[in-house]
């Protein structure tokens, strides 16, 4: 692994350990870069500043020295803070509004290059413009990142709020297995399971209609024979048969298409009665009718 992939590692790591995960990779390098940068401006100038000591004061010497000193440390403050908000998920309007402050305040360090030393405490003195002009650039910068910090907790305190609600209703909501096996139970009531896709009938008995098996033909051409039951005694004979190891069959030598003529037979026959029947029962309340008509005439 390069130092740079590990140094990008580890600023991301960084981010996401205090702010959250990041929005957008320039935004990550941009912001540490301006924060670290302003803290090292801080440093180089408190080094200048120690070493101008060490001069003759108000000499030459001196002011080439704390001069800079002075100006990168103006630059420092307003950089590190610009650096936070670029840092913080924040609007773009604290955004725009740091980037001005800081515009001001180099405005005003290059007023104090300007005036430093001769118009500076004495001369034209240029010190009350430049202060306040400093002055109000850092309060701007200063004022927007406030609003940064302030705006990026509240959003992480409402986002543990929802987090904490979302745990309470997931405890909350928990269900026993007796309260799961009812939801089943009552969901499965009116569902009706059939096999093979055959609707579910409660009827236990077979009806057909009289004609029903009048064009039925059967192919008798391999001999099929029919085994019939003569009745409970003979099933109950059968049964003591297989006990003692007997084997004992009845089966019928008529074939299928003879079984058939027959009952067509029995069919006929059982019509031709009724037939009969009606014309019997016709003729015989016909003779009722003559026999009393003829007692009724007798009568008379």
């Amino acid at each position: 692994m390069s130092a740079e992939e590990s140094t990008d590692g580890y600023l991301f790591d960084l981010y996401r350990q205090y702010i959250g995960e990041p929005e957008d990779r320039t935004d990550v390098y941009v912001g540490f870069g301006l924060f670290l940068g302003g803290i090292g401006l801080a440093v180089v100038a408190l080094l200048l500043f120690l070493w101008s000591t060490t001069l003759e004061a108000r000499s030459s010497a001196y002011f080439a020295w704390v001069e800079p000193a002075y100006m990168v440390a103006m630059l420092s403050v307003p950089l590190a803070l610009l650096g936070v908000v670029v840092l913080l998920p924040s609007e773009r309007r604290m955004l725009y509004t740091s980037i001005a402050g800081v515009a001001i305040t180099f405005g005003a360090v290059v007023g104090f290059y300007v005036a430093y030393p001769e118009d500076w405490l004495y001369g034209d003195d240029y010190t009350v413009e430049i202060v306040a002009t400093y002055a109000i650039g850092l309060a701007g910068v200063a004022a927007s990142t406030g609003a940064a910090l302030i705006a990026h907790y509240l959003d992480m305190a409402q986002t543990v709020d929802r987090l904490e609600e979302a745990t309470e209703e997931t405890e909350t909501e928990s269900y026993t297995d007796e309260e799961i096996q009812q939801d089943i139970d009552d969901a499965m009531a009116d569902v009706e399971l059939s096999w093979g896709g055959v609707e579910k009938n409660d009827n236990t008995r077979l009806s057909f209609s009289d004609h029903e098996f009048d064009d039925v033909e059967v192919d008798t051409s391999a001999g099929t024979t029919t085994t019939r039951s003569s009745g409970i005694d003979a099933q109950v004979n059968s049964l003591k048969g297989l006990k003692s190891g007997e084997s004992k069959t009845t089966t019928s030598s008529a074939t299928v298409d003879e079984q058939t003529e027959k009952l067509r037979e029995l069919r006929e026959q059982k019509r031709a009665e009724e037939e009969t029947d009606d014309e019997g029962d016709a003729k015989a309340k016909l003779t009722s009718i003559v026999d009393r008509f003829r007692a009724f005439v007798g009568k008379k």
